[in-house]
């Protein structure tokens, strides 16, 4: 099995024997729906204190959120059986990094915030729909490439930070030209593709039995590719604003 997620690879169900309070999927949408909620509430305290107090105000949230986020996210990844304590801590960093920077764009662009969580929202019930309904299949072959795809996508993005230390930009890619865009695309392609790959991990697990914790983590997973999306959405329709 293979995913783009980094939360959720190959080996993330494998050693843990089957138990009487074992993971379920209504078990993990429960888990992933109270994580939206969390993840919700940081995010409106961050864009009340956004729109109240300013864009300085707001900066330990967004480097607090997102470091504090990352460094937590690794915990879990590492620490899987913490998940129950760890995912939803990781949810409200990232609610206050998300709420921060999402009214830094509405501030740019009126209405882009709501667009964003509509068409990320409505991904992920289309693709879910695609998946359950067999019209979308997780097959090898289609993992390989979203893993491929993924991996290309996190190296350009890693070599974008590495060369800004040095102030040097890769061109065209970022801006909102036409390459820009097709770029952007892509990327909110394969994003949402690794929703399709996350919901496959999901139903393994809970096909073989993986502990009851396995359903925080699994949530945790997901959400760390709804986040995903959401941004690179974002991005693409600031993009694509911008022109206008």
């Amino acid at each position: 099995m293979r995913t783009g997620n980094p939360a959720l690879n190959a080996k993330t169900f494998t050693g843990y024997a089957a138990t009487e309070r074992a993971m379920t999927i209504e078990g993990t949408v429960n888990r992933t729906g109270l994580l939206l909620v969390l993840l919700l509430l940081g995010a409106g305290w961050s864009w009340r204190v956004f729109y109240a107090e300013g864009v300085a105000a707001t900066m330990p949230y967004i480097w607090g959120g997102a470091l504090g986020g990352f460094v937590v996210a690794l915990v879990t990844i590492f620490k899987k059986e913490w998940a129950a304590v760890t995912a939803p801590v990781y949810a409200v960093l990232e609610g206050l990094c998300l709420g921060a920077l999402s009214g830094f764009f509405e501030t740019q662009f009126p209405g882009i915030v709501l667009q964003a969580v509509g068409l990320t929202f409505g991904t992920l019930l289309a693709l879910l729909v695609a998946y359950k309904s067999g019209v979308i299949k997780a097959t090898e072959n289609f993992k390989l490439g979203v893993v491929a795809a993924t991996g290309g996508i996190a190296l350009v993005y890693i070599a974008t930070l590495v060369l800004g230390f040095f102030g040097v930009a890769i061109p065209f890619i970022h801006g909102s030209g036409p390459l820009g865009i097709l770029f952007s695309l892509f990327v909110v392609v394969i994003a949402a593709l690794n929703l399709v790959l996350d919901f496959d991990f999901i139903e393994s697990g809970a096909a073989q039995g993986a502990p009851r914790f396995m359903e925080w983590y699994a949530a945790f997973g997901l959400m760390v590719t709804l986040i995903w999306l959401y941004l690179e959405i974002l991005r693409l329709l600031a993009k694509l604003r911008s022109r206008d």
